[in-house]
């Protein structure tokens, strides 16, 4: 057969594209190692385009990297934002409609998992609490994953927060292909925790007031209180120039506390945590702090909560020490806000030109696709 130059052309022609669909098949099958938060070394698809998040306030985290749109590459989560941040979750879904869709699979750690249909959606990887380790690995879910091509990643903003955040944030940042994103709010993040880092170190012990944490303040009307020991929020309050009550106390994570107790010692401050509950739990007295909070309900909110049988004969109430804060902070990268908030209510003379309303700002005009709104922390007035 004559081979003219239109067959000549034709044939390169087909063989470039051949070779290009082969490179874009390469290139979306490549494949990485990484160490995850647990000390894993996981084999993950490098920029997955189908992630399942275990927990859905890992969003948080995805929205500082995605910043476009949070949820491209995610296939499914949990319900617990819908839940326990609804407004969160409406001032995303404003954005983003189509997230209303979104399957929900449960708690990947329980029974109720879905596993079948997680895979069925082709799921590249899915995203798992640190503090999960234990239960994922006694429900051999991860296994099944791992036999199904799916890779399992730990990550960790609750345990640890002020050691695992940024590593989290930069494996996240490495998988997603968005490192120059982890890279700049990492700098961020150094930049805010340094304002406070720096000024505490100088502070004397004795001059550091005793902080008592009320987790969930006033989630069970008829129930307190847990608290915290020198980890996550309890750590945040040792960082800010506090001692933390429970970190004096017990050595775990988190324990339950008598009315009894808490007022035998009557400690300096207290800080109790809300957030917009009131649909999870029509009940609560808890300060729904949130993006559709407002300072007259955050007010009304931490009086009911001062006027608890027993509390306003607390030296913290008062004395005008008698705060709450975002629970949500718990468990995301933003906590040092929350540290920002708690280091002016420690030392406010020594804080003074610290701000954290203009740092909430900054991180949601600089780093995050949704507006800043709503109340976020709060001071019971004096009088209230």
């Amino acid at each position: 057969m004559k081979v003219t130059s239109l067959t000549r052309g034709l044939c390169s022609a087909a063989a470039a594209l051949t070779l290009s669909f082969a490179s874009a098949t390469i290139a979306l099958a490549e494949t990485i190692k990484v160490t995850d938060i647990a000390g894993r070394v996981v084999e993950v698809e490098k920029n997955p385009t189908k992630v399942v998040i275990g927990e859905g306030r890992m969003i948080y985290s995805i929205a500082l990297l995605d910043q476009e749109n949070p949820f491209t590459r995610v296939v499914g989560w949990k319900d617990d934002m819908i839940k326990y941040d609804p407004d969160a979750y409406r001032k995303y879904m404003a954005a983003y409609p189509e997230i209303k869709d979104l399957p929900s699979f449960g708690s990947p750690y329980s029974d109720e998992w879905n596993l079948e249909a997680v895979i069925a959606l082709g799921t590249e990887v899915v995203f798992m609490n640190l503090g999960n380790l234990l239960k994922a690995q006694e429900s051999g879910i991860i296994d099944k994953l791992a036999e199904a091509g799916v890779a399992t990643v730990f990550v960790d903003f609750r345990q640890d927060p002020t050691a695992n955040s940024m590593p989290s944030i930069q494996l996240m940042g490495r998988i997603f292909d968005k490192r120059d994103e982890a890279d700049a709010f990492a700098d961020f993040y150094q930049q805010q925790t340094k304002l406070i880092y720096s000024r505490v170190a100088k502070i004397p012990a004795e001059e550091r007031p005793i902080v008592f944490i009320e987790n969930a303040a006033g989630y069970n009307p008829n129930k307190c209180c847990s608290t915290y020991g020198a980890a996550n929020l309890g750590r945040l309050v040792d960082l800010s120039g506090g001692r933390n009550w429970g970190s004096l106390k017990f050595p775990g994570f988190k324990t339950n506390v008598s009315l009894e107790a808490l007022f035998a010692d009557d400690p300096e401050v207290i800080i109790g945590t809300g957030a917009n509950w009131s649909e999870a739990n029509p009940d609560t007295i808890a300060v729904l702090f949130g993006y559709e909070a407002d300072e007259a309900t955050v007010q009304s909110r931490l009086a009911g909560l001062a006027a608890r049988e027993g509390w306003g004969e607390l030296s913290a109430v008062k004395n005008g020490r008698f705060h709450s804060v975002y629970h949500q902070f718990y468990n995301s990268p933003y906590h040092f806000v929350a540290m920002q908030a708690f280091a002016k209510w420690l030392h406010p003379e020594l804080f003074a030109d610290v701000d954290p309303e203009a740092t909430m700002k900054a991180l949601h005009d600089q780093f995050l696709p949704i507006d800043y709104s709503g109340v976020f922390w709060g001071t019971l007035d004096a009088g209230s």
